[in-house]
Order: C-alpha cells, then structure tokens, then sequence
C-alpha cells in the first residue's frame, strides 16, 4: 500500500506529511521503507503527548478537554497541523487505543481516530479494530495508507 501512495504522490506531484499518535512513528517508517519516498514525503511528528499535540501540531486545549486525544477532532486539527507546520500539500494523522487498557475519556481498545488534510479539505474517520497492540497499530497504518490513497 505504501508504494501505491508514493506512486500516487509522484503522478500528482504532492508531498505528504503524517502526524502520529498511538502508531509512534510506524506510518513514517513504512512509507520511509520505499525507495524515492524522500521526493513526495517530508516528514512527520509524532505527538504520543497533549502537549506535543498543542505545541508541535496546534491543537487546541479546547479540543483536548471537551473531546480528548482520541477523538476525530484531534485528528483534524493533528492532520492540518502538521500539513501547515511542514508546508506540505496532504497530510494524514492518526489517533487512538491500542491498549493494553481504556483510555481517560472511556474510549476502549481499538478505537482510533484517522484524518486526511488538504487546502480543500479535513476529514477524520473512526475505526474499531481489534486484536493486540501491534496488530492495532499496524491495522491503524493501513486504514491512513487507505485513506490517502482515496484522497489524493
């Protein structure tokens, strides 16, 4: 899948960025692992904390403390802050649970938060997947791979 939105990139001449929560950077990784991802993906933040969140990706504490970290509207605003922090032209972002527990907001295991941003559009879409953590976590790369794919 990541070579088909590194191609996909390529053909319409945009540059992506992600934004990482419960995925710690996996998203980069996989997309890194192609060869001449360099000419279409500039980088990403991953923002395992609010705190990062608010000041690397522009969150706002509103949002955090009305819906929480696992929410779409985190994943919008993590997704358009880190397409406006690197200048790229898309930018996907993920947020979620991949356990071993609930988070504070009640939001249990495999609830995650995935997001697309462009200057035309945000959107963020919620997943409830299952299996272990690593399984979660790699479930939730491909879903924002998925995602790109049918945005761009």
């Amino acid at each position: 899948m990541e070579k088909r939105v590194i191609e996909k990139l390529r053909e319409r001449g945009l540059l992506l960025a992600t934004a990482e929560s419960c995925t710690g950077g996996l998203c980069a990784k996989r997309l890194t692992d192609v060869a001449g991802a360099s000419q279409v993906f500039c980088g990403g933040v991953v923002s395992y904390t609010n705190d990062v969140k608010m000041r690397l990706l522009g969150v706002k504490e509103e949002t955090l403390a009305q819906f929480g970290a696992v929410s779409g509207e985190t994943a919008r605003e993590m997704a358009e802050g880190v397409r406006k922090a690197t200048g790229a032209d898309v930018a996907v972002s993920v947020t979620g649970v991949a356990g071993p527990s609930s988070d504070e907001m009640g939001n249990v295991v495999g609830t995650v938060f995935i997001a697309f941003s462009s200057e035309q559009e945000t959107v963020s879409e919620k997943l409830q997947l299952s299996g272990d953590r690593e399984k979660i976590r790699e479930q939730s790369v491909n879903a924002m791979l998925w995602l790109a794919m049918r945005k761009i």
